[in-house]
């Protein structure tokens, strides 16, 4: 690390409570390790967010939902558990071996099938029995995905292997592509795959494989995004770490 980025040594159980919390409420988006996870969150060991900030103050707008247009909602972390996650994010960071390197440790992977599969099967069957079948889609799951943590990561971000938008060229869409429709002020409406979205711009995948980009001013043209993954992104919000374990328990007995 540069020397104005060198920190004293965190307070050890704040930054264990920042653990937890960033287990079930960030890790899905940025990855265990902090470099980026299946639902497309940025690579914090190198966010200049991360490095500026000092104890959350930076943090603590994004999670309040700074950025939702962008794809990071707001979570409903009071501000001390922002802080706790902070410390254990700059904790991280102060392990690394080198720029960009992923960090060392020695603690141990943790054990996902630790859950309750009752309870999980009864929250499976309140909150994704609309969506998902035991006896459909996820028939054989821990067969397909035997290992806990990988489970676990798997259906928490509906199955997303990779942080991708709209796929690579001529790709066609599948279940999980994020698209939109943008209407045109003369009645045009125009869909397809994003393969980059930002307050000045957006642009399309087309049918043919060609891309076609659109200037943005504020709400025009319209645009209407659909991201299948919306309901998972959601759920992230109220998920519990005793729900992902208890979900996991259950899944894992779907071979």
């Amino acid at each position: 690390m540069f020397p104005a980025q060198q920190r004293p040594p965190g307070d050890p159980a704040l930054i264990e409570r920042g653990k937890a919390l960033y287990s079930v409420s960030c890790s899905a988006c940025h990855g265990a390790d902090l470099r980026g996870g299946g639902m497309g969150g940025p690579n914090l060991l190198r966010s200049p967010v991360v490095l500026m900030d000092q104890a959350g103050e930076l943090i603590l707008p994004i999670v309040r939902g700074e950025r939702k247009e962008r794809g990071m909602p707001a979570l409903p972390l009071q501000d001390d558990e922002v802080r706790a996650v902070a410390e254990f994010i700059h904790n991280v960071l102060s392990l690394g071996r080198g720029q960009g390197a992923p960090p060392e440790s020695d603690l141990p992977p943790p054990n996902s099938i630790v859950g309750d599969a009752s309870a999980g099967h009864q929250y499976f069957g309140a909150k994704c029995s609309t969506c998902h079948s035991p006896a459909g889609d996820m028939k054989g799951l821990a067969t397909r995905v035997p290992e806990g943590k990988e489970l676990q990561n798997f259906w928490v971000t509906g199955g997303v292997t990779s942080g991708r938008r709209g796929g690579g060229p001529g790709a066609a869409p599948d279940s999980k592509t994020v698209t939109a429709a943008v209407t045109l002020p003369a009645g045009e409406t125009v869909e397809g795959p994003i393969l980059r979205i930002d307050n000045f711009l957006i642009t399309l995948r087309l049918a043919d494989g060609s891309q076609r980009s659109f200037r943005r001013d504020g709400d025009r043209p319209k645009v209407v995004i659909k991201d299948p993954l919306e309901p998972h992104k959601a759920m992230l919000a109220t998920l519990t770490d005793k729900d992902m374990r208890d979900v996991t328990a259950y899944l894992a007995t779907l071979k």
